[in-house]
């Protein structure tokens, strides 16, 4: 996967083109709240924040959130647009999260797993800095248990490339089984619609996915003009709504 700098890439539109709706948001955090612990206030950690899409509805559910973003450009839209006051965001990655040992009662990694380049770092850290009894919230696709999108089909190598992105279900338990994890749940949470098609392709447009950064020039003009020329028959019909997995783990004692 080419690495992308949300520095120089994305930063500017990535709210924009990646938001979620109240509605999509109430249904994550209804899905977060099953697997966490009951107790509340729960200390939350966001890690691969970006620009803040769950750190403030996850403040509000469940208590105070440390948004962990590697990029300075990504943090500062977090910040603009955050007015909680049980959220701050803070330079840092999975690898490496600037807080106390056992700290933390979860950490939730949305979309940001498949970026992590020393996975088994990053494993042992999210071990360290979560309290026992704590759950990791693991929302990634895997390449074996993918929800693909109604829209990758009009992209030359869409589903290959989308599929090389991300690492089989096993090789990611693996990983963190031997840091000393166990699985706890996985489940498919359906996320809503995000609107009708003619919305989601003005969204697409503003190519804030991983997959754009791997396609070449010719591949997404020609991947753009066909979905364009599908979306013009039906532009209000509604897009179709994405069965999306969840892996929860607790940490453990280090084998």
């Amino acid at each position: 996967m080419r690495s992308i700098d949300y520095d120089t890439e994305q930063h500017k539109d990535y709210a924009r083109g990646r938001a979620l709706s109240q509605r999509q948001l109430d249904v994550w955090v209804s899905a977060f709240e099953a697997v966490l612990p009951e107790r509340r206030p729960l200390t939350g950690l966001d890690i691969g924040s970006g620009t803040g899409r769950f750190t403030p509805a996850l403040a509000g559910a469940f208590g105070p959130v440390t948004g962990v973003e590697p990029s300075v450009r990504m943090r500062e839209v977090a910040q603009r647009q955050s007015r909680h006051p049980d959220v701050r965001y803070v330079a840092g990655a999975a690898e490496a999260i600037p807080v106390p040992s056992a700290s933390a009662d979860y950490a939730l990694m949305a979309w940001s797993w498949h970026h992590v380049r020393d996975k088994p770092r990053a494993a042992r850290e999210l071990a360290r800095v979560l309290r026992p009894g704590g759950r990791l919230l693991l929302r990634t696709n895997f390449s074996d248990h993918h929800p693909w999108p109604w829209w990758l089909e009009y992209f030359p190598r869409g589903y290959e490339v989308e599929a090389s992105l991300f690492q089989p279900l096993h090789e990611v338990i693996a990983t963190f089984t031997s840091a000393g994890w166990r699985v706890t749940d996985f489940t498919t949470v359906t996320e809503p619609s995000p609107g009708t098609l003619g919305d989601m392709l003005e969204r697409l447009r503003l190519r804030t996915l991983s997959l754009f950064a791997q396609l070449n020039p010719d591949e997404l003009e020609t991947g753009f003009r066909r979905l364009e020329q599908a979306v013009a028959a039906h532009p209000d019909a509604p897009a179709p709504a994405l069965a999306e997995p969840m892996l929860t783990l607790e940490p453990g004692e280090v084998p």
